[in-house]
């Protein structure tokens, strides 16, 4: 089975706010096929479908907040409907959420809910993980949890396999084990020297600006890192993955642009032909 490479947005979010129209343009030109949402940037959905169109980009997915998707369930589906997503996720957790340090039996009490009701709307509902899900709780790994509490017909997965890898299990390996539930698969390459410290990363939703330890951990287009993504990408094929995801969080390093490392992360996916 091949797959298809799209871009989460978030990876361009300036670009994408500056100039949403010309930043479709320029990744329909890097190669990419479709797009995943972080927001809209102001433009309404009529709007939005036209640039796609014009682009012939395809809406893959959006990640929508946890709050916004108890509280704007109206809004919401009305947007992504008319944009045509099949797919939406829910992005993260905020800390008082996350297991371990905060209520993660809530948690999963409120991603049950709303994966239930999106399902029952016409989406198919995902979970994106970070690094904190790989935690243990009376031995399980709490994504596992997240995973055997809430029905597969409600949730499915989006591992997001730079984080995968940095919380301690094998991404090709992990992408795996929810053969049959995984339809889309973010793909992120890093540099990593020694353990990861606090606020590694930029959080979607919250426009948190904490960075990464200088030396300790980085991003890298896809293929500049540590990752093994030919192993991942076979992992993601004989999973049932219909779509890869290519996301970086920052930059690799001081002045780099991204719109130029997502560049770099589409040609070595397309001339290594790993879809």
């Amino acid at each position: 089975m091949s797959l298809k490479l799209a871009l989460q947005l978030y990876s361009v979010g300036a670009d994408a706010k500056a100039d949403f129209d010309g930043t479709l343009k320029r990744v329909s030109e890097m190669g990419y096929e479709g797009v995943e949402f972080a927001g809209l940037h102001g433009y309404d959905a009529d709007r939005v479908v036209e640039m796609l169109r014009k682009y012939g980009l395809t809406p893959v997915s959006a990640h929508i907040s946890l709050d916004d998707l108890e509280n704007k369930f109206d809004e919401v589906t009305a947007t992504y409907h008319k944009i045509g997503c099949p797919y939406i996720a829910v992005p993260y957790l905020v800390e008082a959420l996350r297991p371990v340090i905060g209520d993660f039996e809530q948690a999963i009490e409120r991603i049950a809910a709303v994966a239930k009701r999106y399902t029952e709307a016409g989406f198919v509902v995902s979970y994106h993980n970070h690094d904190f899900e790989f935690k243990t709780i009376d031995g399980k790994l709490a994504l596992d949890m997240l995973y055997d509490r809430i029905p597969a017909a409600y949730l499915k997965t989006q591992i997001d396999t730079c984080w995968a890898n940095v919380g301690g299990v094998d991404p090709a390996d992990y992408v795996l084990k929810y053969t049959g539930r995984a339809p889309t698969v973010h793909i992120k390459d890093f540099y990593l020297k020694g353990r990861p410290q606090n606020n590694m990363y930029k959080l979607i939703c919250d426009g948190d600006d904490a960075k990464e330890e200088e030396g300790n951990f980085s991003y890298r287009p896809v293929g500049y890192g540590l990752q093994d993504v030919p192993k991942i990408m076979e992992a993601c094929k004989k999973a049932g993955a219909e779509w890869v995801i290519v996301e970086q969080d920052g930059v690799s390093r001081p002045g780099a642009v991204k719109m130029e490392e997502v560049a770099l992360s589409a040609k070595y996916i397309l001339e290594n032909k790993l879809l």
